[in-house]
């Protein structure tokens, strides 16, 4: 069974950053895409960012310029760098990830940007 872990989400100023990590473990012969989503309070969860295996990236509009997402393939982990921060990136940022065809989730951490 896989699982996923978050951490790094927490209150920050806008203009700030962080950095976000998310650490698989468990048994997958080939992880193909990670990503971030997010989900802000009564607003559908949307996709941040994704990177593939071979490090193909795509990232949400908003995000472009500010955020970074980088993966460790070795280590099964995936980083989401997280600049100048807005108001409007608060939400709960999941991570993702394919293994061959099934879809993993993580419980998702708390990112709160103030004004």
């Amino acid at each position: 069974q896989v699982q996923l872990a978050e951490s790094g989400g927490g209150l920050v100023q806008a203009g700030g950053s962080l950095r976000l990590s998310c650490g698989v473990s468990g048994r997958c012969y080939r992880i193909t895409v990670m990503a971030w989503y997010r989900q802000a309070p009564g607003k559908q969860r949307e996709l941040v960012s994704s990177i593939t295996r071979s490090g193909d990236t795509n990232y949400l509009d908003s995000v472009k310029g500010r955020f970074t997402i980088s993966r460790d393939n070795a280590e099964n982990t995936v980083y989401l760098q997280m600049n100048s921060l807005k108001p409007d990136d608060t939400g709960v940022y999941y991570c993702y990830l394919e293994c061959l065809k099934s879809q993993y989730w993580g419980q998702g951490t708390q990112v709160t940007v103030s004004s």
